[in-house]
């Protein structure tokens, strides 16, 4: 086993590092840089994203061929740990959720007519897009094979589309659409996946829904469809599939989301370590208190194991293997230790770091929906046991 990185990874994440570093983290102060729901403003986005472009840090998901930097998964870990040390990061280098996942899902499954007409305008950085899965409980959550209830009709040509999603990421400002919905009662392929425009008439957002935010740009929304058609060129892969493309993209979306996580745990890490080495209580720095020691040792001690756990999901995706086992690993460990690490930062800092003079109340917010979003810590605790009961002691085989 080599846990070394080439030449090559280590460039790029230096590379990275230092354009976080210089272009993107000095602009977190200045609250005149976000938008009404505290993430970027688009205009200051779009001339860094000019910059991102230049330095040859864009779309690192897409193909060479198409104008991305054609990355592997464990290039991505190394990359998008060090983008998202900024909050602003990811959307700058075109590597944020869910533009992320629907680039990389559409670079491996689109026909080439469909990765012209609806990938390419997405590595270019021309529009945003979202994926529509959820829906309101009946319907659609951890299950989707189970609980779909929006239904797409074949009627001649088109594919008519009736239901409701609800927390969708980026809706509000995405130009197209991937849409999972109902084809069959087919238990295993009842599911299929379609691509529309966001200004087709027979669906409409209908609130952007409030959340602790802070917010992704477009937000998380509702959105009614009644009698929306969809050609049949729209289809991704057959019909049927539906329950294929979201695996294909959950996936890798799943352990993309812990790479970013793990830049934002060792931000918050990093601010809690300045303030505790200058800051003096009863004679003592408080970096000193042993008290203080523990609490950066078992935070310094989780983002290791996450940064394993990570990369080692990652190396098994490059193989080809689902790595479904090791991905939840991942998510569980990760998702809890962004929290714990803000959280930890935050009582160090004390009301300094509750307040919006660092990022930390902000990182704060964000991460407690890290334990719900693609497969809530109970579900993928549940893949984990499964697996288990399934594979015995070779649940924790290397493989050869």
């Amino acid at each position: 086993m080599d846990f070394s990185v080439s030449p090559e990874q280590e460039a790029l994440r230096l590379r990275t590092r230092e354009f976080v570093r210089d272009e993107i983290q000095p602009l977190e102060d200045d609250r005149g840089n976000y938008d009404a729901h505290e993430n970027i403003r688009l205009d200051v986005l779009e001339s860094l994203r000019a910059k991102a472009k230049a330095a040859g840090l864009w779309a690192p998901q897409a193909p060479k061929s198409l104008g991305g930097m054609g990355l592997g998964v464990q290039d991505w870990a190394i990359m998008y740990e060090e983008a998202n040390y900024s909050i602003f990061g990811p959307a700058v280098f075109n590597c944020a959720a869910p533009d992320d996942g629907n680039i990389n899902v559409l670079s491996k499954i689109g026909t080439p007519e469909q990765q012209e007409k609806w990938l390419q305008p997405l590595i270019d950085g021309q529009v945003r897009s979202a994926i529509a899965m959820t829906e309101p409980a009946p319907g659609s959550g951890s299950d989707p094979a189970g609980m779909m209830l929006t239904k797409a009709e074949k009627k001649g040509d088109v594919w008519v589309v009736n239901g409701r999603k609800w927390f969708i990421t980026g809706a509000g400002e995405a130009k197209h659409f991937i849409l999972v919905a109902r084809t069959s009662d087919d238990p295993r392929k009842g599911l299929s996946a379609f691509l529309y425009y966001a200004d087709q008439p027979g669906q409409r957002i209908e609130r952007r829904i409030p959340i602790m935010g802070p917010e992704e740009h477009g937000g998380h929304c509702e959105i009614v469809y009644e009698g929306l058609e969809i050609p049949e060129e729209n289809l991704l892969m057959n019909v049927g599939d539906g329950l294929k493309v979201t695996q294909i993209r959950l996936g890798p979306a799943r352990l993309t989301h812990c790479m970013r996580w793990l830049g934002l745990a060792k931000r918050s890490m990093a601010i809690a370590a300045d303030y505790t080495a200058n800051r003096i209580g009863f004679g003592v720095r408080l970096a000193d208190r042993e008290s203080v020691q523990i609490k950066m040792g078992e935070l310094a001690h989780d983002i290791q194991i996450g940064k394993l756990l990570v990369m080692h999901a990652a190396w098994k995706l490059d193989q080809g293997d689902f790595a479904r086992k090791e991905i939840s690993s991942a998510k569980v460990h990760v998702a809890n230790t962004l929290h714990k690490a803000v959280d930890t930062a935050i009582q160090l800092n004390g009301a300094r770091g509750y307040s919006k003079d660092t990022i930390l109340e902000w990182i704060y917010r964000y991460a407690r929906q890290a334990r719900l979003v693609d497969g809530a810590d109970e579900v993928h605790k549940m893949i984990l046991s499964q697996t288990y009961q399934n594979s015995g002691i070779e649940f924790w085989d290397w493989g050869v």
